[in-house]
Formats: C-alpha cells, structure tokens, sequence
C-alpha cells in the first residue's frame, strides 16, 4: 500500500514549495531554475506559453518581466504519495486583479534534491 503524505516527506516537500513560492514572487530565478529538473522531458504550461525542457524554461524565466509577481495563495494542497512523488496545487489572485489563478506542479525527488517535472498555470475567466 502506498503511503501517502508521510510526515517527514511532507515536510521536505513543503519547505522546498515555500522556496519555489517565495522565489516565484521575488523573481530569483536561480532558484527557480534550481528547483526545475534539468531535464528535456521537464514540462511547464504557463497561462500564455508551453514550455517543453528545462532550456525552454530556463529561457522563459530569464526573460521574464520582474514586475508584478506578486500573489497571494488562498488554497494549498501539497500531497505526497511514497517517499519521491508529490504534487502542490495552488489557488492565487495576483496583487491588483480580481482574476483567480490556478498552479499544479508535480515534484519527484532526485539525486539533487526535489524538482519540479511538471508544472501547469492556469488563470479563469
């Protein structure tokens, strides 16, 4: 049976979120290239691009605008299924807009540490 949401696991997980969230809205991409696999089997859909690798992403976040990162999280659910497997889901308002967004990510742990290998955003209507 597979166990989910292991305490110690589930605090690993959770510290390396808060790092991705807190580099997301400070734009420190070398954290967020940091916490991205290095691989090219290494996915992000953003709300207006899809990136495929961890080069294309790696580009999309060096040329990113810095400004207007800023968010607030209103729901998070970060699971963790075994010892290496996890998801963060998110729900988000961006600072200055009424639109809600929507973040998933799907964390492996590698030899490096835990990486994202998918990730997904999403804003509704």
């Amino acid at each position: 049976m597979l166990a989910i949401n292991l305490p110690d696991v589930l605090a690993e997980v959770t510290v390396q979120f808060q790092r991705y969230e807190k580099a997301l809205t400070g734009n420190d991409v070398a954290v967020l290239d940091e916490l991205f696999w290095n691989s090219p089997h290494t996915l992000r859909y953003g709300a207006t691009e899809n990136l495929y690798g961890y080069d294309a992403i790696r580009a999309f976040r060096a040329g990113r605008p810095a400004q207007g990162l800023e968010r607030t999280l209103l729901k998070t659910v970060i699971t963790t299924y075994g010892q290496d497997m996890a998801t963060a889901n998110v729900e988000f308002r961006r600072t200055g807009s009424a639109r809600p967004g929507r973040q998933s990510q799907t964390w492996l742990r590698t030899p490096e540490g835990w990486r994202v290998v998918s990730a997904h955003v999403s804003l509704l209507a």
